[in-house]
């Protein structure tokens, strides 16, 4: 997804459920992180996971999932869309809400969207595991976009991980030091 798509994105969402700040918890929260050059493996998605800042219940979730989510209007016409999700949906951390990165453009129309730190990012989608989540982590650590030694700190502050997940993660880690990408 590109920058613009993101934008348009955001916007769209804070005026589905009427609000100025959202969370993005998907990987196109890295657009907050890096301005420059974004690894094709980030951009190959062609939605936004976006959670509203308190929604509890999910009926703000549900509503940008019906509003400008898979199979919308919104999707036919644009070609991308946004996912409603809560927070909850994503395994991030202790401290993540801390550590959120502030992305507001002229585009957002003063809509911010405050997107995971990128070893949050990165955290998140090595736990999820999905191979596109997988090949989203090998290209930021190809990049150099991580540090290693973060990681692990991060990896160690997630409560309730399941220890061979924590393992798993643990071990794309350390390639991620060595440099290798498989």
């Amino acid at each position: 997804m590109k920058k613009e798509e993101f934008e348009h994105a955001v916007r769209a969402a804070g005026a589905v459920i009427d609000s100025n700040e959202l969370l993005v918890i998907g990987s196109q929260a890295i657009h907050a992180s890096l301005s420059g050059d974004i690894p094709i493996e980030a951009r190959r998605s062609v939605e936004v996971d976006i959670a509203a800042m308190d929604d509890p219940d999910g009926r703000l979730a549900d509503l940008i999932d019906g509003s400008i989510g898979e199979a919308s209007m919104f999707h036919s016409t644009f070609g991308y869309y946004a996912q409603g999700v809560v927070e909850s949906t994503a395994t991030l951390p202790g401290g993540w809400r801390d550590r959120l990165v502030r992305f507001e453009t002229p585009a957002t129309n003063g809509v911010v969207a405050w997107c995971l730190e990128i070893h949050d990012l990165w955290i998140s989608k090595s736990v999820a595991g999905r191979t596109k989540d997988l090949e989203f982590c090998e290209a930021i650590c190809r990049r150099g976009l991580v540090d290693p030694g973060e990681l692990s700190d991060r990896l160690e502050r997630v409560e309730n991980l399941d220890v061979r997940i924590q393992s798993t993660v643990l071990g794309r880690v350390d390639r991620c030091v060595k440099g290798k990408t498989k």
